[in-house]
């Protein structure tokens, strides 16, 4: 089950109230205040997790709440500090305040870690109070509360490559080709229904992670069709896998579902028409394909590459394209780095 956005209730620790005593020993008059601190709650702490793949770990479990602080005790005893409770989730997560809608922060990156509820601070006990000229305090404090915090956590797969087009375009079968994923294909639009990773590597060296998207429809930036919920994992790609079917079985026409696609992605977030894009007309092995393709290519002004899972026609040489790709960009990342 994929799963990629889950609101979640985190309650931390609260802090263990501080000890009122007084030393009792025989032969020892005036034993004076040995009351001990409250120990601190728990933390609520969400960490990113590169083992996991969505959110489907916690989506059935609603309330996470972390262990309280023990109180004090006489003889200075300071109470245990609650257990934090950590939240395991794949990188790219999103953490927002559930009621404000402000992102807390994006755990990007392995490892990557957010106190989301901070436990309450143990209170002091009556030792502290003490004095020169106050020797019998019965002053103590009680531990405060942990933090509340509802939270929204949002995955945004994180993928060097994402590979868009049309509903049948032909997606999830080039993604099983060129790596070891086993997405769900038919001769049927709309099989896949959530995206699917796959790691391609090209030599011991050179690999880079492929996402295809579930195929995208007219108004799918408003909410319509499946492509909406899952646009949004197209952000953090590096570049974009355009596949154009050349026969589409709606009998629609192969230029105007490619600007359609463009169209969507503009209006859904403008800054994903300028990624670098590789353009292919998938299924080659139709009539139709070197046709789609020389139009296509006229009216882009760029070489569109022909390519067909089903003999393997083309596919090395869009790996190469690429890796092409991937290499420019992050030079040039590396070199606007370098002189800023």
């Amino acid at each position: 089950m994929f799963v990629d956005r889950v609101e979640i209730y985190c309650k931390a620790g609260d802090g263990g109230d501080g000890c009122m005593s007084f030393r009792r020993e025989a032969h020892v008059p005036r034993g004076g205040p040995d009351g001990g601190d409250g120990g601190n709650g728990g933390d609520v702490v969400i960490r990113a997790e590169r083992n996991l793949g969505s959110l489907a770990n916690i989506a059935g479990h609603r309330h996470w709440k972390a262990e309280r602080g023990q109180h004090g005790m006489g003889s200075l005893k300071t109470g245990r500090s609650g257990d934090d409770v950590v939240i395991l989730v794949p990188p790219g997560t999103l953490v927002k305040d559930a009621d404000t809608g402000i992102l807390i922060k994006d755990l990007a990156e392995d490892g990557a870690s957010v106190v989301v509820a901070e436990g309450g601070r143990g209170g002091r006990g009556n030792k502290r109070f003490a004095t020169s000229t106050h020797r019998t305090p019965r002053e103590f404090e009680y531990g405060t509360p942990g933090q509340e915090r509802n939270v929204i956590l949002e995955l945004k797969l994180i993928a060097d490559v994402g590979i868009i087009g049309k509903p049948n375009a032909g997606k999830s079968t080039l993604l099983s080709r060129l790596s070891k994923a086993h997405p769900e294909i038919a001769d049927y639009p709309f099989t896949t229904k959530y995206p699917n990773l796959g790691l391609v590597r090209l030599d011991y060296s050179t690999e880079f992670v492929m996402a295809d998207i579930p195929g995208l429809i007219e108004g799918a930036h408003a909410g319509i069709g499946l492509g909406h919920e899952f646009l949004k994992h197209v952000q953090r790609t590096k570049v974009l896998v355009h596949l154009v079917e050349p026969s589409p079985m709606d009998q629609t026409d192969p230029i105007q579902n490619y600007e359609q696609i463009r169209e969507e992605m503009r209006l859904f977030d403008e800054t994903l028409v300028q990624r670098p894009e590789v353009v292919c007309i998938s299924k080659s092995e139709l009539p139709d394909a070197e046709a789609a393709a020389e139009l296509l290519s006229e009216q882009l002004d760029t070489e569109v590459l022909q390519i067909s899972s089903a003999t393997g026609d083309g596919l090395q040489k869009l790996v190469q394209r690429i890796v092409d790709v991937l290499r420019e960009q992050r030079e040039r990342d590396e070199a606007s780095g370098t002189d800023s």
